[in-house]
């Protein structure tokens, strides 16, 4: 269940933005693979390293060093003195509760955990503060703050290029929008901050958004996807009418696959960009398209959506 934000939206968003800065993409050396996919009704997304750049390649994937340093400077901009010690102890807590939350999901039946971060910060900074650590027990809203402070020096984000303009032509042409990511609370927050709207505005069915922290499960798990089918079945669109794009062909492709979708690979980030050759997971998984620039997408719908509007 989505349960409601501690933290008013409005300063979660600033706190994304002072944070910010403009990232480049780094070419991943491949060639777009293009061709006109006909029929396509929907197109869903994968948000980091598809969307927007993700500087630490993808939500959770950054060094124990990284880790500490950005912990002590989190706790730090926050009103909490925290010395070295206190930052390399509070960043490795915070992978053993993950560690441990991982375990107890696998254990309930979920074959790919995924927690609630505002979860692990509660037990984390609790840890701390019955250690004698930190000096006072954070409330809700402080553990919330601590977490978002956390992601955004752990793995800024910026915009893909053509981004804005992709989801505006495609909004244009009634082609209906959705999400299947790996995602926290404060990654719905990252359109209003980097693009000045809410996902609504953007043109996004708040039912085809499926974000892993609610479901507790992560992708590649096959449930979300068929979460998104089944509501896409609500709006009369099969699923061979839906496109997804992702940078991953194990997380993304694979499953979207799996699902019955058309699917985009997005080669648009060296960073994030994930071909899983040699995972035998990918053996026999090939995408429809593969794209090198957001822009690019469009223009394969293009044809089918001026005929529709004909």
């Amino acid at each position: 269940m989505n349960r409601k934000s501690a933290v008013d939206p409005e300063t979660a968003i600033q706190r994304i933005r002072r944070h910010t800065h403009p990232l480049t993409p780094i070419p991943t050396g491949q060639k777009s693979r293009l061709r006109n996919l006909s029929d396509i009704r929907a197109v869903l997304f994968d948000v980091y390293g598809t969307l927007f750049i993700s500087a630490s390649g993808d939500i959770g994937s950054t060094g124990q060093g990284a880790r500490a340093q950005a912990f002590g400077q989190t706790l730090r901009a926050l009103d909490i003195p925290a010395d070295a010690e206190t930052a390399k102890r509070g960043a490795s807590v915070l992978v053993e509760t993950i560690g441990k939350a991982h375990e107890q999901l696998m254990a309930e039946g979920r074959e790919h955990p995924e927690v609630e971060i505002r979860d692990i910060f509660r037990e984390v900074l609790e840890s701390l503060w019955k250690e004698g650590r930190i000096p006072s027990r954070p409330d809700d809203e402080l553990r919330e703050a601590v977490a978002l402070e956390y992601e955004c020096r752990i793995n800024p984000t910026w915009p893909m290029p053509g981004l804005a303009k992709t989801l505006e032509r495609l909004k244009e042409r009634k082609v209906v929008l959705g999400i299947v990511s790996n995602a926290q609370f404060f990654t719905p927050l990252l359109f209003p901050a980097h693009l000045g709207d809410s996902l609504e505005t953007l043109g996004f069915e708040s039912d085809l958004c499926v974000w892993s922290y609610i479901h507790l499960e992560a992708k590649p798990s096959l449930n979300l996807f068929n979460h998104a089918a089944e509501n896409l079945g609500r709006l009369n669109i099969d699923q061979r009418q839906v496109l997804y794009v992702g940078n991953d062909r194990v997380n993304d492709i694979w499953p979207a696959g799996g699902a019955g979708f058309k699917t985009a690979l997005f080669a648009g980030d060296r960073r994030s960009f994930r071909p899983r050759e040699g995972d035998p997971r990918s053996t026999g998984v090939t995408e429809d398209v593969l794209l090198t620039d957001l822009r690019q997408l469009p223009e394969i719908l293009d044809s089918v959506q001026s005929s529709a509007d004909s």
